[in-house]
């Protein structure tokens, strides 16, 4: 037990951590090397996609983990096969309607440039379908070495792009930094499938469609869920995008990514202690997953809380060092954002907690509320009383107080 937690928490840590890292970096390159309107744009166009992708993960990895991870036989076959059936008919439809929807996007959020953005955006999520799938199965079998080495790879492949552009003082086009992505995922996808390949069993290549319906009635609360935290985490930049302008949106993300970086410890804890939940939930052992939960939610805060502390006695120089001068007016926006970190842990573990154990239902309700709240605070801060990227913050730290209460 003890050595499970311990590599399989070094290579998720690795992971998450080279994530990050990587994210960081290649913001902090980027702030330096784009305009504050393109970078609004750039994150802007982000925050969508990942919103997006993120959605769909959360429609698929929950209910794949949690039923592979205990499937025997023809079972386990019949799973992947139908994960695999579900992951492309959803990944179609938001592919069409992100094509469509585009130059609505552009014009709601007054950017032109978002339009072929939003269009090629569909491309990304089917070479990410292998992806996700073979890391699926991978973390379904508690194997996560090729995790790491998959999602390093896709990240990599942008960051070095980024590190060229800096260096070389190329002409940036956003549209040049997609096509990147999409090679980043492409040859991710190819690492993903070449460690994961000897878990993909397939006895006979049918599609169970009971199997598709059951893991869309477990999944769909998840993806519910999945969509209503990444519009928690993004309402804020869309309605600064939408009410203000891209600079905004530039300023405030600079806060928020050195924010996020409470989160590396939270999601590593949180990938690790999902499949180990959803056993003990198949046990039906309520003390060892209570203990699951008080655990990793003390360990998280204990590696966090100096960090948020630092933070917010020196946020100008830690934005400056991060984003570079032209960014350092926003220390005082860093002083409230990192404040978020007292809060997320409990939030993502409570999450994984009651997806694992089989109730996702309570778990999306949970979010919708605060997404819900989120949306009515960040509004009235920001349009209401007009108080821009600070309205941004205060609107989502009071979220963030009234649903850990």
């Amino acid at each position: 037990q003890k050595s499970y937690y311990v590599k399989s928490g070094l290579f998720s840590f690795f992971e998450k951590g080279s994530m990050f890292v990587f994210g960081f970096l290649g913001f902090a390159l980027l702030a330096r090397i784009l305009t504050k309107m393109d970078m609004g744009i750039w994150v802007t166009f982000m925050t969508a996609a990942a919103l997006v992708e993120v959605g769909i993960v959360g429609l698929i990895q929950n209910a794949m983990v949690r039923y592979l991870s205990n499937a025997k036989g023809a079972h386990y076959g019949n799973i992947i096969l139908a994960s695999l059936s579900l992951y492309i008919l959803v990944t179609l439809g938001f592919a069409l309607t992100l094509f469509i929807a585009a130059p609505w996007l552009a014009e709601f959020w007054h950017q032109p440039q978002l339009a072929s953005l939003f269009r090629l955006s569909g491309l990304l999520l089917f070479m990410l379908i292998p992806f996700y799938l073979f890391n699926f199965i991978q973390q379904a079998n508690l194997n996560f070495e090729g995790i790491f080495w998959s999602n390093f790879v896709r990240k990599i492949i942008f960051f070095g792009y980024v590190v060229i552009l800096f260096f070389t003082k190329w002409d940036i086009q956003l549209i040049s930094l997609l096509k990147v992505q999409i090679l980043g995922a492409t040859l991710g996808s190819m690492v993903a499938i070449y460690f994961g390949k000897k878990f993909f069993i397939i006895e006979q290549y049918q599609i169970d469609w009971k199997w598709v319906k059951e893991l869309f009635r477990f999944g769909k609360f998840t993806f519910g869920t999945n969509l209503s935290t990444m519009l928690y985490k993004g309402i804020d930049k869309f309605m600064l995008a939408r009410f203000v302008n891209p600079v905004a949106v530039s300023l405030y993300d600079a806060a928020i990514k050195i924010t996020n970086l409470v989160d590396v410890p939270s999601m590593t804890v949180a990938s690790v202690v999902f499949p180990q939940s959803a056993i003990q939930s198949e046990k039906s052992n309520p003390e060892s997953i209570k203990a699951l939960y008080e655990k990793s939610v003390g360990a998280i805060l204990a590696i966090i809380l100096p960090f948020i502390l630092v933070v917010f006695i020196i946020p100008e120089f830690t934005i400056w060092v991060v984003a570079g001068a032209k960014y350092v007016e926003a220390a005082p926006v860093l002083r409230l954002t990192i404040l978020y970190g007292l809060f997320l842990p409990f939030a993502i573990q409570f999450g994984t907690i009651l997806d694992s154990i089989g109730k996702p239902k309570i778990n999306f309700v949970f979010t919708l509320i605060g997404v819900t709240l989120n949306v009515l605070f960040n509004y009235i801060f920001i349009k209401v009383l007009g108080l821009g990227i600070y309205g941004a913050a205060y609107g989502t730290l009071l979220t963030y107080t009234i649903a850990f209460a």
